[in-house]
């Protein structure tokens, strides 16, 4: 090998070992890290905001995430993210596109 390559090679491998040993971890329970440091955001469907829903999932907008909104009103929480099939707008390559971060949980309100 030429020196060059060798070089290259060993630059190379170091940076992919420094890849495989990032820790990865989370600061927030919305967000996980994986390995390779993507941060994938979580979207709880029963309890995001209009801005957050739009923001954070593919191929909706403001007019998607009000209709999530105004169904969720209507018919009460998601019980699992396959309802949001019901939401006029939304078909199966969209669902699809966000399945794995959206969240789909009820807060419970406790009275003291």
């Amino acid at each position: 090998m030429s020196k060059f390559t060798l070089k290259t090679f060993i630059l190379s491998a170091l940076t992919s070992s420094a890849l495989l040993i990032t820790p990865a971890f989370s600061a927030d329970s919305t967000e996980i890290t994986n390995p390779i440091q993507q941060t994938i955001l979580y979207v709880n469907i029963n309890t995001d905001s209009l801005e957050t829903l739009a923001d954070l999932l593919s191929g909706i907008g403001e007019k998607k995430a009000q209709a999530i909104i105004d169904y969720r009103e209507l018919n009460g929480h998601f019980k699992t993210a396959d309802e949001l099939l019901n939401v006029k707008g939304i078909g199966v390559k969209t669902l699809e596109r966000n399945r794995e971060a959206i969240k789909v949980e009820v807060l419970e309100v406790s009275s003291l």
